[in-house]
């Protein structure tokens, strides 16, 4: 069995696999690292093999702590990776981007596929027919937009995201939500179908934080897929463990 932990910007996610399936996923805050490994190694001392992702620097002590237990791999830009990497400046390319291409590479293989990944940032992640990483597009996601407007501006409220009832706004508030959620999807939707005019029979795959908030408001078809980054980690994990 494999363990994949990913260190995001504000929670970190466990997901143990059997082969291919997720078995079990967690997210947690930070300071209950230590605890959550325990618990996890008592109920499972089965799992071997670890990968461990972080958009940071990897935090030594949690590897430490982690490889009390199982063997682990590190992901940078010097793993191996399936597809080939077509980015210019590979060792500037964020690792969980090299996982979501990853499990586009897997998901639909010698077809064209673009993952959008909804969280922090927005990313778009191309990888095309000939099973070619060629890089994408990185954006501003839905609660730094909303956070932008308050801190450069001297009176707008800070607002936790909401679907606008309407496209327009009759107040500041409702003004705010029509902005940043019709926003990012017309931006979505525009982008999509730029990649689609270019790669014949795209599929889009949308992953990510907020992709239930922007799944059934996209007109272009897409497949929507919470786990789609872990997938990717585990399948990194699997071609690097030799």
């Amino acid at each position: 069995m494999n363990l994949v932990v990913d260190i995001g910007n504000t929670f970190i996610k466990f997901a143990v696999f059997e082969k291919n399936e997720i078995v079990f996923d967690e997210s947690f805050k930070p300071d209950a690292f230590t605890s959550k490994v325990k618990e996890l190694f008592n109920w499972n001392p089965k799992i071997k093999r670890a990968i461990f992702s972080s958009v940071g620097e990897p935090n030594k002590q949690y590897l430490t702590i982690l490889t009390l237990f199982c063997k682990v791999h590190v992901l940078t830009h010097r793993s191996k990776v399936p597809f080939k990497n077509s980015y210019a400046t590979p060792q500037t390319l964020g690792i969980d981007r090299i996982a979501l291409a990853t499990a586009a590479y897997y998901y639909n293989p010698h077809k064209n596929k673009l993952v959008i990944d909804a969280g922090t940032c927005i990313t778009f992640e191309m990888v095309n027919d000939f099973d070619e990483y060629l890089g994408g597009a990185i954006s501003p996601g839905i609660e730094m937009r909303y956070r932008a407007m308050h801190e450069q501006t001297s009176a707008l409220p800070l607002l936790k995201k909401e679907i606008p009832i309407d496209l327009i706004g009759n107040t500041t508030e409702s003004s705010m939500h029509s902005g940043v959620m019709n926003g990012v999807c017309s931006e979505l939707d525009g982008i999509i179908d730029q990649y689609a005019s270019r790669f014949k029979d795209l599929t889009v795959i949308l992953t990510g934080g907020d992709a239930h908030f922007l799944s059934k408001r996209l007109k272009n078809t897409i497949f929507a897929d919470s786990k789609f980054l872990l997938k990717g980690l585990n399948y990194l994990l699997e071609y690097n463990k030799h």
